[in-house]
């Protein structure tokens, strides 16, 4: 399979570096980049070709990746457009609607829409993906094996479901960084060291994270496991329970899924 990447960004480097340590030939990677600083670290890196403008870089092979800002997709699909002819387009920029990009793209219908995270760019990440009815079982599989070169794909049928996805996997790094900070935070006034306290706190999620992934019961009953009646897990918990913190997050997430709805109405009016 040969792709093209519009975009040389850090999402289209974690792309290309992920597929390269899995065995992509260099040589089946073409990678459109305005910037000749960029376009040239990323021929020396990995070896990819690299152009100006798509123009240049055809042909693009049987996929490509938008891998733009969300408010660079408008004016990458104009540039794309006209010459397309029958690839699979995978859009990687946040809420950017499959319509809209259908739209933008002259009425192209073999899309997916994918919404990654952070940890992508250390192959640690998540991505959900949503695919137009127009794409076939096969294509699928393609675009999960690209997306898969920065960690695990779910797929989802439902396209709005992707502004809860954004709202919990997409924000959600930056949650899990809120609460280190108050973590480390809290374990630096009770008299840790700085560095104490972030390593205590990094091996703590790691370690949790870790023992929840390779569990088959739920995380209830490993939190219940932690929690001896009258011990000190149980008072923290009723700390947060009295703050009303799962609460909070509830709300939390759901007021980013709503913003993520809302800017996929803004990014899409023409």
């Amino acid at each position: 399979m040969n792709i093209t990447l519009i975009g040389g960004g850090n999402m289209a480097r974690a792309i290309i570096g992920g597929l390269r340590n899995k065995g992509f030939a260099s040589q089946a990677i073409r990678v459109v980049e305005v910037d000749p600083g960029t376009r040239d670290k990323l021929q020396s890196d990995y070896g990819v070709l690299s152009f100006a403008s798509p123009q240049q870089a055809l042909p693009f092979g049987e996929l490509l990746v938008i891998a733009v800002k969300p408010q660079q997709m408008r004016a990458a699909a104009a540039q794309v457009a006209p010459v397309l002819s029958g690839q699979l387009v995978v859009s990687i920029a946040a809420g950017i609607r499959l319509e809209d990009l259908s739209r933008w793209l002259g009425g192209h219908r073999l899309l997916v829409r994918c919404m990654p995270n952070t940890p992508a760019l250390i192959g640690a990440g998540i991505t959900a993906a949503c695919a137009t009815p127009q794409v076939s079982l096969e294509q699928r599989a393609s675009a999960a094996q690209i997306l898969q070169a920065v960690g695990k794909v779910l797929w989802v049928e439902d396209e709005a479901l992707l502004d809860p996805v954004t709202a919990v996997s997409g924000s959600g790094p930056a949650y899990v960084f809120y609460f280190i900070e108050a973590m480390q935070q809290a374990a630096t006034e009770l008299g840790l060291s700085p560095q104490q306290a972030s390593t205590l706190t990094l091996e703590t999620f790691l370690g949790a994270a870790r023992l929840a992934a390779g569990s088959t019961e739920p995380v209830s009953v490993l939190r219940e496991r932690v929690t001896s009646r009258g011990g000190t897990t149980e008072a923290a918990l009723a700390s947060m329970t009295a703050d009303r913190v799962t609460e909070a997050v509830v709300r939390a997430i759901r007021a980013a899924s709503e913003r993520g709805r809302q800017l996929g109405d803004e990014l899409g009016k023409d």
